[in-house]
């Protein structure tokens, strides 16, 4: 990001360095303490608990969450589906969104530009957990195409964001 970097529920108030190094901390080990991330940013404790309940009022800290291994729980199964539909409407929309978002094996559910409509990652524990997740998908909603793309490798996956230094 450039001059017009992150701009946060204050006008005038961008992240400054230390809040970049807090999200870069932060995206590593959340579990971390703040008197750690405190000492990794070089803040002492108070001042960075407050940055960080800031970071989290301004919405830019969403959650702390734990990352799950999911092939140790039984989801050995990723299918990336591409869904095209040939009704555009709001209220399709609304319903499709709805009934998408209320799936369990979806992980994310993009609305995309291009030859496809909308593209679904799914997660699933095996072809037949992904038979029922079809039927349910495709009864939902009329749609126009579905294309299921099964994952044979996961070659890389990250969920931390590159913190892009301040102008």
């Amino acid at each position: 990001m450039t001059d017009l970097a992150v701009q946060l529920h204050e006008p005038n108030r961008r992240l400054d360095a230390i809040d970049r190094k807090i999200l870069t901390v932060l995206q590593e080990d959340a579990s971390l303490s703040v008197a750690e991330i405190g000492d990794r940013v070089g803040l002492s404790s108070t001042p960075c608990w407050k940055r960080i309940q800031r970071l989290e009022a301004d919405g830019v800290i969403l959650r702390r969450v734990a990352l799950v291994d999911q092939n140790k729980i039984g989801l050995g199964i990723t299918v990336f589906v591409s869904v095209e539909s040939a009704d555009h409407s709001e209220a399709w929309l609304r319903k499709f969104a709805d009934a998408v978002s209320s799936m369990p094996e979806v992980m994310e559910f993009y609305r995309m530009a291009g030859d496809v409509d909308y593209m679904l990652r799914v997660v699933v524990a095996d072809m037949q957990g992904y038979d029922v997740f079809y039927k349910k998908l495709i009864s939902a909603v009329p749609l126009k195409n579905v294309t299921s793309r099964f994952a044979m490798e996961k070659i890389k996956s990250v969920t931390a964001f590159p913190i892009p230094a301040a102008a």
